[in-house]
């Protein structure tokens, strides 16, 4: 077994080093998968589904800034997040990446993390969020957040693997 897993350093760990283990393994696994591919390579949808690698890197960017900045601390969305016409297209996130060069997805995509990482550093698990899930009312703890994103990273990692693939028949390990 190898032990250069991120996840790995923390099968021992607390609870928190071993959420944020995780979350930061997943964060690594999309690099993976999007590092060093052209704008073509990162447009190029695995039919029957359209997402891209390149929507999912602005749509990762946009969750991580969701759930940090906007749920957990109550900001209004910064840009490019807050003049976006979501009622026009809901999907905007996916959508608009064909628009952006790599290096603009990566700066976005970089910097949300960086954003949010100073956010949950400053943040107790049990810290609730200030906005309330507006189907529930309920608000979630900075706990229920990061599992949240290590499960939609986890899920877009299974798309990732399979869009990567199809592109250059990289598979992940």
């Amino acid at each position: 077994m190898s032990s250069t897993s991120s996840s790995a350093s923390h099968q021992a760990g607390d609870e928190r080093s071993t959420i944020q283990g995780f979350l930061e393994h997943h964060r690594e696994v999309l690099r993976g998968r999007c590092r060093g591919l052209t704008p073509e390579q990162l447009d190029t949808p695995f039919p029957p589904s359209s997402m891209t690698l390149g929507g999912m890197l602005k749509h990762l960017a946009f969750v991580e800034n969701w759930w940090s900045a906007v749920v957990l601390r109550g900001a209004e969305p910064g840009e490019p997040w807050a003049s976006v016409d979501w009622a026009a297209d809901e999907d905007w996130d996916w959508h608009s990446a064909a628009d952006d060069s790599p290096e603009e997805l990566w700066a976005l995509y970089e910097a949300a993390v960086v954003d949010a990482d100073r956010i949950y550093v400053t943040a107790d698990l049990d810290d609730l969020a200030e906005r309330a899930n507006r189907r529930t009312g309920e608000r979630c703890n900075v706990r229920w957040i990061l599992m949240h994103l290590v499960e939609e990273y986890a899920r877009h990692n299974g798309h990732a693997d399979l869009i990567r693939e199809s592109i250059d028949g990289t598979v992940g390990d």
